[in-house]
């Protein structure tokens, strides 16, 4: 949609586990009978995008304002809004909660001020009255430049008690209060160890999200809030809809390089901007199953193994010995690829799950995993080459995330990936990884390639080779 006064709410939770999502995913329903509703998650999340893309029928994307400067937030927000009515963005953790003391980099709050969006307050109301409006304003209060327009209140004993959080907020802090959830919402989402239990595992999901919308119609002022996101008049700056990706075009031009994609219920953790900016930079992406397909996809120049469950679904990847034997020939033959947590798990020789059952994988790398149940590693991340490889050359660096509760024993020697953290500007955190055998790359971190376009331009260069020396080669047999 054209011009810069793109209609869009943030809805934000004073702190984890208070119900934004809930919240969101109930919204996003109820405003979708209404309107063409683009969704968007704060941070790096693939499980809470999924269910907003179920809802809606459009891709839900991540704004991650860590590993994205402020330029490419714009410009993917704008990109993504194209036929839609109005933009509902779901925060992460509390509202302030960034990547350090000190600043807002990787909270809802940066994102918030830098799509200069309204923002609507997720709060527990168990157990408190007049205390809401004291939260109410301290969270208003701590940030001027953060446009809090309105609270919904989660857990509400019911509408007694919500009146009573609403007339407090309201004549102490001047914010509307825009509704509630009861405690009782008939709505469960299970849970497993990385948080929510992705969406295409759950049956009848479907009659679960009509239950909420219905129920959110009932007790939350839906028209309101979309009358607040419609009437909002603070323009956004042109950076939402131009980036400058240098030889984009002269890519274009050429033929597409097609480029084997694993996605299935075992891996389907992707930002979907980095496959749409492969495809812009000339991939044509092939979905495939290593679950139930039984060879890669024939004539593709490059793998992608994204993250996901491989551990949930290992006695499966491990019966179907006809995809592992196709993807160690296809590695051994030199193709290009790169692999993500998930994938990095299934490219190794065995996998161990929380049981202690142990499953073979592909095998194509040395070592095996095991998963803890304890986080081995958590957050945010800046990554740098240690030698040239599929990504490009030594040095090239961008901005990192892992999450994820497995480890990987007696591993290959060789790796690529020098990973750090920074705290008051200083390194608290130095750790490798990044296994690199044949022609590829496999490791924890999940990569934006949005954080360094020239990452993906390099995949894509090697993919391009590939196919190119197969060809030759063909033609000279």
């Amino acid at each position: 949609m054209g011009g810069t006064n793109l209609p869009r709410l943030v809805i934000a939770g004073t702190q984890s586990g208070v119900g934004k999502t809930t919240v969101s995913m109930g919204l996003l329903a109820a405003l979708a009978k209404r309107i063409k509703v683009q969704p968007y998650k704060v941070g790096p999340d693939y499980i809470d995008p999924a269910y907003h893309t179920f809802i809606t029928g459009r891709k839900s994307r991540n704004l991650d304002g860590w590993m994205l400067d402020e330029d490419t937030l714009l410009y993917l927000f704008g990109k993504n809004m194209a036929s839609a009515g109005m933009a509902l963005i779901e925060g992460v953790m509390g509202l302030f909660d960034g990547a350090e003391i000190g600043n807002d980099r990787g909270s809802t709050a940066q994102i918030a001020k830098v799509l200069k969006a309204p923002v609507i307050l997720v709060i527990d109301g168990s157990g408190m009255a007049a205390s809401g409006a004291a939260m109410v304003k301290g969270y208003g209060d701590f940030d001027p430049e953060l446009d809090l327009a309105g609270v919904i209140f989660n857990r509400v004993s019911g509408e007694a008690h919500y009146q009573l959080l609403k007339e407090a907020v309201e004549s102490y802090t001047g914010i509307k209060a825009f509704g509630y959830l009861p405690v009782e919402t008939n709505v469960e989402l299970p849970s497993r160890h990385l948080g929510l239990v992705p969406s295409v595992e759950i049956p009848g999901l479907q009659e679960m999200v009509d239950r909420l919308a219905l129920l959110v119609e009932k007790t939350v002022e839906v028209e309101e809030l979309l009358r607040l996101a419609v009437e909002w008049r603070r323009p956004l700056p042109d950076s939402c809809f131009s980036l400058d990706i240098a030889g984009t075009a002269e890519i274009r031009k050429q033929d597409k390089i097609p480029v084997a994609v694993a996605y299935d219920k075992a891996f389907n953790f992707y930002y979907w901007d980095s496959l749409d900016l492969l495809e812009e930079l000339g991939a044509s992406l092939v979905f495939f199953s290593p679950l139930d397909d039984k060879k890669l996809p024939p004539g593709v120049g490059g793998l992608i193994l994204g993250g996901g469950f491989p551990e949930v679904f290992a006695g499966e990847l491990q019966e179907n010995e006809e995809m592992k034997k196709s993807i160690r020939e296809a590695l051994d033959s030199g193709l290009p690829y790169y692999a993500e947590c998930g994938g990095l798990m299934y490219l190794l020789k065995s996998l161990e799950n929380f049981e202690g059952e142990k499953f073979k994988m592909t095998g194509w790398l040395k070592g095996s995993c095991r998963m803890s149940p304890r986080l081995q590693r958590f957050g945010y991340a800046s990554l740098e080459l240690k030698e040239d490889c599929i990504f490009g050359p030594a040095g090239s660096a961008l901005c990192v995330h892992e999450f994820h509760r497995s480890r990987v024993e007696d591993g290959e020697a060789r790796t690529v990936y020098r990973l750090y953290k920074k705290r008051q500007g200083k390194i608290s955190s130095e750790w490798e990884c990044g296994y690199l055998k044949g022609n590829g790359v496999a490791g924890y971190p999940h990569l934006h390639f949005y954080s360094n376009i020239e990452f993906a331009r390099s995949f894509l260069a090697n993919a391009g080779n590939y196919l190119k020396n197969a060809t030759i080669q063909w033609r000279i047999l």
